[in-house]
């Protein structure tokens, strides 16, 4: 049995193995979606396809809406060639219970898989034909913190962002430069109005889009390639907007077991593929049950009934808030504290972690006892029960095979937001962070991951960040199992208010953090001895 239009009408074989498919015509909502698009989405990979694609499934199912999305890729298209076209742009959603159990079932929303890539005509000039259609209501991204950045650490244009400013919207090829050049066609075809949003996981997503978008077409602008009345446009909310939104999913690699279980169902090719820009994908995407995606109301086109399938909509303030809740206290800072101790001390999973009785303690502490302190309750979720379904329910699900190595990617880029915030509040409200205990030893623990050794002495390979260079280099001279090379080599790190949002010694805990990172070099064991000791 194969996953693709022809092999699902026979709804009955595949609901015989407890994989539901959609109960609508896949067929006429693809030409609906295609002759008349309300909906376009950049970055096409996984958590895209389950949650957001889940998302326009359900308003279909329901009757809410008669038109899936178009998906664009803009950095892989390998993708669409290897898993959206052999399959019919279908997707097989395998949402994994903490019981064990699973629900399938098969997506059939994704109506359109499209390459966003200059050098493919025809592929081009599609994407630039959906954009001027007036009835465009809403384009939204997962594409990465990363893929609004335009410009490095020292200020400069990245090496591949420079031709896209230089060159203009005719040879555009990263995303923002993509986008801005399609928001440019829909200008000079009427300039009607859309949604721009961006549902990444990251603080202030849609000022990040925003800001990018406008950076592009201002280069542009001095150029001249686009004239100021686009500026005027894309500057213009009642025309195109930038809502902010929260996003929230545990959406890890495709699992090779759930693939080879899949197949001795009998479902043919559904082993993951790793393509050549290192996307690791699969016909099928494995998820946790739990999601959240809170967007900012600011639709000028309309949009679609989003909050029927399960979307919180408000306003601003409250995106901002809840936002701040999961980023700052509830999930992301007990993550990266999991995922710099997994790695250290020898983890694959982040479920097996929730089993040890010190980081259990820790995240603990972090979210529910310190950061709770100084939460910002959004009103419409309770960061309480936030928390409490992260630690007791999501974290130790032991069928989502989630990594520490996953999560410790980009780590300098998160500590800021994910600790930084809660100290800041700390001062503002105590005067002092003094008082904090379970941070400091989170932030000890990734200047000891830094070091690339395990707790036993063994070098252990670190994960992606675009800092990572920097800031090993910070700890590059200090000794495995010599406390005394310590010296002043951690105070740049430490006091970097680019790095934490502010000095962490003038807020009172940089000679702690010093102070737990010496004992956990002094040998063999010593960062399980710590943690003993601190938690």
């Amino acid at each position: 049995m194969k996953l693709n239009l022809r092999s699902i009408k026979d709804k009955e074989a595949w609901n015989a193995l407890g994989i539901s498919v959609p109960d609508y015509n896949v067929e006429d909502i693809t030409e609906n979606t295609v002759k008349s698009p309300v909906w376009v989405h950049f970055g096409v990979g996984n958590i895209f396809r389950i949650f957001i694609g889940g998302i326009a499934d359900k308003l279909i199912s329901e009757g809410l809406s008669d038109k899936g999305i178009i998906c664009a890729e803009t950095f892989d298209h390998d993708i669409i060639n290897k898993i959206y076209d052999p399959y019919d742009n279908l997707v097989l959603a395998v949402t994994l219970k903490a019981d064990g159990s699973t629900d399938k079932q098969i997506i059939g929303s994704l109506s359109e898989a499209v390459a966003a890539d200059v050098k493919d005509e025809g592929s081009w000039n599609r994407l630039k034909e959906i954009f001027r259609n007036d009835g465009l209501q809403m384009i939204s991204f997962t594409v990465t913190e990363k893929g609004y950045a335009l410009k490095g650490s020292d200020g400069e244009y990245l090496s591949f962002v420079k031709p896209d400013l230089e060159n203009g919207p005719e040879s555009a090829t990263g995303a923002m430069a993509v986008v801005t050049a399609m928001l440019y066609e829909r200008y000079k075809n009427g300039a009607a109005p859309l949604a721009v949003v961006s549902m990444d996981n990251c603080s202030h997503n849609g000022e990040k889009l925003q800001n990018a978008v406008n950076t592009v077409a201002d280069e542009w602008l001095q150029r001249g390639f686009v004239d100021k009345g686009f500026i005027d446009y894309i500057s213009d909310e009642s025309k195109i907007s930038f809502p902010w939104t929260m996003i929230d999913k545990i959406t890890p690699r495709p699992s090779t077991e759930i693939a080879d279980a899949l197949e001795a169902d009998g479902i043919e090719a559904m082993q993951p593929v790793i393509t050549q820009r290192k996307t690791y994908i699969a016909p099928f995407v494995n998820a946790e049950g739990p999601q959240y995606l809170v967007i900012e109301d600011k639709f000028p086109n309309k949009r679609p009934k989003l909050e029927k399938a399960g979307v919180y909509l408000t306003d601003r303030d409250t995106v901002n808030k809840v936002e701040r809740m999961k980023v700052t206290t509830c999930l992301n800072p007990l993550h990266t504290a999991l995922a710099v101790y997994g790695c250290v001390l020898g983890y694959t999973s982040i479920a097996a972690e929730m089993k040890d009785e010190e980081l259990v303690k820790l995240v603990n502490g972090i979210g529910p006892k310190e950061g709770m302190k100084v939460v910002v309750n959004p009103g419409i979720l309770s960061p309480e029960d936030f928390v409490k379904e992260v630690i007791d329910k999501r974290l130790p699900n032991v069928f989502i095979p989630d990594t520490p190595q996953r999560i410790a990617c980009d780590t300098s880029q998160k500590v800021g937001i994910r600790y930084g915030e809660t100290i800041k509040s700390y001062v503002e409200r105590y005067g002092s962070a003094k008082d904090l205990d379970y941070i400091p030893v989170a932030i000890a623990g990734w200047l000891r991951y830094l070091m690339g050794v395990d707790d036993e002495g063994k070098a252990i390979e670190l994960s992606p960040d675009p800092m990572l260079e920097q800031m090993q280099a910070a700890v590059a001279d200090i000794e495995f199992g010599n406390p005394d090379s310590i010296g002043d080599k951690l105070k740049p790190v430490l006091s970097n208010a680019n790095i934490f949002g502010s000095d962490l010694y003038e807020a009172g805990i940089g000679e702690k953090i010093e102070k737990i990172f010496a004992e956990e070099i002094k040998g063999p064991g010593a960062v399980r001895a710590t943690l003993k000791k601190y938690v």
